[in-house]
């Protein structure tokens, strides 16, 4: 399954809480903001819980079936 994720930085209010779940997909830039890294570096399930557990929503999954 393929599968991406993005940051809606005006909604970011750098929490961390991706960091936290996904630290090798998420990261803060100079603002204190979330970043998406890498995000083969960490599994679906632990990319899906850093979004769920974001406390703006500022996160969103994308999934497309193979």
């Amino acid at each position: 399954m393929a599968w991406s994720v993005t940051v809606d930085r005006d909604r970011c209010i750098g929490s961390g809480m991706c960091i936290v779940y996904a630290p090798g997909t998420f990261a803060h830039d100079a603002e204190a903001k979330a970043v998406v890294l890498d995000p083969s570096t960490d599994d679906l399930a632990a990319v899906r819980t850093a979004v769920e557990g974001c406390p703006t929503g500022a996160l969103q999954l994308t999934e497309e079936g193979e």
